[in-house]
């Protein structure tokens, strides 16, 4: 082999090298610029249970949500009026995710199989400041949701001390008054919980988890089934399996929790 030969292989040998360090360099590099904004995604063999897709949000854009809405299958976050990311309470990772992200760490606790009543599923509990409590359940609910939400007060403070206002739909929050909503909804959406002497209401503000392929969030009461697939109860409160949804506790009138799930005159069993 002649120097001429020697030296032309060591130079490509040379190149092969030097390019292939270029090529880690450079996804690694890509790989570090998309971390801060990545966020999971669906997985491909989940096909029992598919989960909704959704788009990558950054941290700078979760830094600016100054308002959490609680719809009847969705949670929606917000800057002034601009959506910033929804999450379909079908996904719990993801919504527990995002407001870990939001809020920080949030006080956490296990729960067994009728741990906190009859017909509860295991789950891991996340509580952010005593505003808003997560379940995330081991197993899907009846209704299809992965998680149960529950809005204890009227704000929460985020990671970096700011006031994130916390609503139910139609801005409806903790300590508000809704004598009036009370009085104009039909039979089949409100439920007197107290007696003469305390009275206490459960008021349904948004029907949701319907029977349905489509899962689509604020379907309204049109065609609204059960959440076992009966028709629902007519406004003059006729027999049926009662209406799931967004739905808000109260004493007197003044609201003390907005949840969801959370049935109106269910049936009767799990």
């Amino acid at each position: 082999m002649t120097p001429r030969t020697v030296m032309t292989i060591g130079a490509v040998a040379l190149a092969l090298v030097v390019g292939n360090g270029q090529a880690v360099d450079h996804w690694s590099g890509q790989d570090a610029d998309r971390a801060a904004a990545a966020e999971p995604t669906a997985s491909a063999t989940r096909t029992a249970d598919p989960v909704p897709t959704w788009r990558p949000v950054s941290s700078g854009a979760l830094k600016s949500v100054d308002a959490v809405e609680l719809r009847a299958e969705s949670i929606v976050f917000r800057s002034d009026d601009h959506t910033v990311t929804t999450v379909s309470m079908r996904d719990a990772k993801h919504t527990v995710s995002v407001l870990n992200r939001i809020l920080g760490t949030p006080a956490r606790t296990q729960t067994a199989v009728g741990d906190a009543g009859r017909c509860v599923p295991a789950s891991t509990t996340s509580t952010w400041g005593g505003a808003i409590r997560v379940a995330a359940l081991a197993e899907p609910g009846t209704a299809g949701n992965r998680v149960e939400v529950r809005v204890l007060r009227d704000h929460v403070r985020s990671r970096l001390g700011a006031v994130i206002e916390l609503s139910g739909p139609d801005g409806v929050q903790v300590g508000d008054d809704v004598s009036d909503q009370i009085d104009d909804a039909p039979a089949s959406d409100r439920e007197s919980l107290g007696s003469d002497d305390a009275q206490a209401w459960q008021l349904l503000l948004q029907r949701g988890w319907t029977d349905d392929d489509d899962h689509a969030d604020d379907r309204g009461t049109a065609g609204h089934r059960g959440t076992d697939g009966a028709e629902g109860a007519d406004d003059d409160g006729a027999d049926g399996d009662g209406a799931n949804g967004v739905s808000v506790l109260t004493d007197d009138s003044t609201v003390t929790v907005i949840g969801s799930p959370m049935p109106i005159r269910p049936a009767r069993g799990c």
